[in-house]
This record gives C-alpha cells, sequence and structure tokens, in this order.
C-alpha cells in the first residue's frame, strides 16, 4: 500500500519491501539527528497491521506465541515471535492490547501468511482475527518526541519511541502536524544502532531467536508450551546457538556499503578466505559513520578484525558466544 506522504517534497522511495514508503526526504543525516534529538516522525504506513478481538484472545494468543502474554496490562508494549516445529522464526509481532483489542504491527508483507496461521488456530476460542493494514498506518516517534498524539489513537511506548496506528485515512492531516517527516533510512540507522533484529533482515530461513538476542525481549522462558519451544529449552539448558548476532564497524573510505548478504570472512585469511558470516543490515549513521549488523559463526574470535567482501570491519559482540 503506497504511502501518500511519497509525495511530499524531497521523497526518494525505499527499496525492496519497504519500497512504498520514503527513504529520505533529501537530507539523510539531518533526518536522523532530528530522530535522534526527539523531533519528528517516520513513516511506517508500509507494515502490516492485524487486530484480535474477543474474551480469549490473550489467554488463545499465549498458547502461540513465545511471549508471555495472558495478563498482558492494557498499554503494555510487547514483542513475540512465532516460531515453526523446528523452533526457526516465522514471524515477529509488535503487540499492544488497548482492553478490548490485541493490535500487532508486523513486517510488509507478512500479515497474509500471519493471519492464515492464526485463523489455522482458532478451534473453539472465542477470537476473531482482522487484517486492519487497509485501515491503519503505523507512525513512528522517536524517544523523547513530544509531539501530540490524537485523541483516541492505540500507542506502542518502547524505550525506542512510541508507534501510533493512525488512521491511514489522518495520514496526511498528521504529518502536516508532526513534521519534520524522517526517512526510512533514518529510522534504520536508529534501529542499527541500538541492535535492534528485524525480521527478514537479521533473519533467514534457520534463525533461532537466541542467535539475535531475543530471549527476554521476544521470547519468555517460563512460559508454557508454543510451537517451537523445545528448541529454545534445548538452546538455552544445553548449548549454544551456531550464530551470533554481531554490530560492525564499517571502514569509511568505502563509497559503497556491502549489501544485506554480502559475505563476511577474517581479515587474515584475505578476500578468499573461509566465509564467517554475512552482512544483515549496512547503514550510514550521522555520527558512528558507516555501521551494521551481521550475523557469524559463533566460534569467530570476539576480537578478529573481519572482511565484508572487500570492506573492513571490526567487531561489537550483541550476543555472547
Amino acid at each position: 500500500m503506497k504511502s501518500p506522504l511519497l509525495a511530499l517534497p524531497g521523497a526518494v522511495p525505499a527499496e525492496g519491501v519497504d519500497e512504498d514508503v520514503a527513504a529520505h526526504y533529501g537530507d539523510l543525516f539531518r533526518e536522523q539527528r532530528a530522530l535522534a534529538d526527539g523531533t519528528g516522525f517516520v513513516d511506517l504506513s508500509h507494515r502490516g497491521v492485524v487486530a484480535v478481538t474477543g474474551e480469549d484472545r490473550l489467554s488463545w494468543l499465549h498458547l502461540l506465541l513465545t511471549q508471555h502474554v495472558t495478563d498482558l496490562p492494557v498499554g503494555r508494549a510487547t514483542e513475540a515471535l512465532i516460531l515453526s516445529a523446528h523452533g526457526h522464526i516465522e514471524h515477529a509481532l509488535y503487540l499492544v492490547d488497548d482492553g478490548t483489542t490485541t493490535w500487532a504491527h508486523v513486517e510488509p508483507g507478512t500479515q497474509d501468511a500471519l493471519i492464515a496461521y492464526l485463523e489455522s488456530m482458532k478451534f473453539f476460542y472465542r477470537v476473531e482475527v482482522t487484517d486492519r493494514t487497509g485501515d491503519f498506518a503505523v507512525v513512528y516517534l522517536s524517544a523523547g518526541s513530544i509531539a501530540e498524539v490524537p485523541e483516541g489513537v492505540v500507542v506502542r511506548e518502547t524505550p525506542y519511541g512510541r508507534d501510533l496506528l493512525l488512521p491511514r485515512t489522518d495520514l496526511e492531516s498528521y504529518a502536516e502536524k508532526a513534521g519534520p517527516a524522517a526517512g526510512l533510512l533514518a529510522y534504520e540507522a536508529l534501529r542499527v544502532e541500538h541492535h535492534r533484529p528485524r525480521l527478514g533482515f537479521e533473519t533467514d530461513h534457520r534463525t533461532i531467536p537466541h542467535e539475535l538476542g531475543w530471549i527476554g525481549s521476544a521470547v519468555h522462558l517460563q512460559k508454557g508450551c508454543y510451537r517451537g519451544q523445545e528448541t529454545v529449552a534445548r538452546v538455552q539448558n544445553l548449548g549454544k546457538p551456531p550464530r551470533r548476532l554481531v554490530f560492525l564497524h564499517l571502514d569509511g573510505s568505502e563509497v559503497h556499503l556491502p549489501p544485506h548478504g554480502a559475505e563476511l570472512r577474517l581479515a587474515g585469511d584475505g578476500p578468499d578466505g573461509r566465509k564467517i558470516g554475512f552482512i544483515t543490515t549496512a547503514v550510514r549513521h550521522h555520527e558512528l559513520g558507516p555501521i551494521a549488523l551481521a550475523l557469524v559463526k559463533r566460534n569467530v574470535p570476539l576480537d578478529a578484525p573481519l572482511l565484508a567482501d572487500t570492506t573492513a570491519a571490526a567487531q561489537e559482540v550483541v550476543v555472547e558466544p
């Protein structure tokens, strides 16, 4: 669903799954600085919005999700995953309950598959699952923002900012009041700075939650059974994940950022060395310069200099080996 805010002055569309919103509005670093200072907003209206209603909604979701949500307080934001039977991440949900409805926003284009799975698991529970993507647009306000939130709008308050579920018909009028607009590249730069994984970027078909540091924030280790729990418990209690998320400082003299999937090698082995990981997200940060998130094999030395294709990279630990 293409955003009407692509008509704002200077708007340049993003790419890939984010193509329906703006990458930037003409000044990437100014937009980043504004967000870091708590001003402006980001149009995330391409994200899917799913609503679950009915008196059994929280107890039912509790059976399906990795997070403990049976007694989720009204207005409390949380994150949750849906795993495969083998413990691999299939969906990431960003949740809040308003007292009558549990709302989730999800990655662009994933809402249909998510709803299909949820519908298949309804059985006798008193719940209704609805795709509300056409009715509500996600808008992000950065941490510290004093922008006005319209009355009646559902809000997810997190340490990183606020997600508003704004009526889609109000998106353009809200943008006029809440400016300046910041593009998705500014949002992604702050996401990478804060080591926050994103489904489809930091994940592939075999990613398990431990590899990305999603234990705790999106996976509750003391809750009851859910699909994939056996893998989570086994890795937590008996082993280590095969890979780990790292934060990279990239060589600032390079003109181009390494793309998603760029192969990582030990610098000492040169560009023809054995692959030990790959870039998941690379961005340009207004203070830190070029930075990235990457997945590497667990046994890669913590202080080892790396090469992303031909770009030198120094790692910081996100997930302990």
